[in-house]
């Protein structure tokens, strides 16, 4: 065989990083495609998400009054005040990072399910007060938002979760 035959043999089965299905850990091939769709399309299931919740807030607000919708409002914008607790060191911290003396409320104020909690036990229990529910739906909605633009939780040392 000649060696331009070689070549030629040998450049059809080498194909370049990305290009070629990868095996997963059960055998399987996986496009690099499929691995793209999925984070959008968490994305868009958050990002419709969000928009339910800000929708809700505001009809809560609308139906129950200017407390509701501060109150909406002050949720909207409580999870990120978790920032301020590592504000002090911030200047020497890298780019998109958190503090690590930050991350335990970081992450707590952006866990889903401490207001989807909430929000059961308030539609189970003795409180009736709307402007409540009102500040849940915000809360959610923060949430819901961050998500959907890629803001996820964070690791001990203070960076982003892949």
């Amino acid at each position: 065989m000649s060696t331009a035959a070689l070549s030629t043999a040998a450049m059809s089965t080498i194909t370049a990083p990305g290009t070629a299905d990868a095996d997963d850990s059960d055998g399987m091939a996986t496009s690099p495609r499929r691995r793209r769709v999925l984070p959008v399309a968490r994305r868009t299931a958050w990002l419709l998400n969000a928009l339910f919740w800000s929708a809700f807030a505001v009809l809560e607000a609308v139906n129950h009054g200017w407390l509701a919708g501060l109150l909406a409002v002050a949720f909207f914008i409580a999870p990120d005040l978790t920032f301020l607790v590592g504000i002090g060191d911030a200047p020497g911290m890298a780019k998109g990072r958190l503090q690590p003396r930050a991350v335990p409320y970081y992450n707590t104020a952006h866990r889903a399910l401490v207001p989807l909690a909430l929000m059961t036990l308030y539609t189970v229990g003795p409180v009736a007060w709307a402007p409540a529910f009102a500040a849940l739906c915000g809360w959610l909605a923060h949430i819901s938002y961050d998500r959907a633009f890629g803001y996820g939780l964070r690791t001990k040392e203070g960076f982003q979760r892949d």
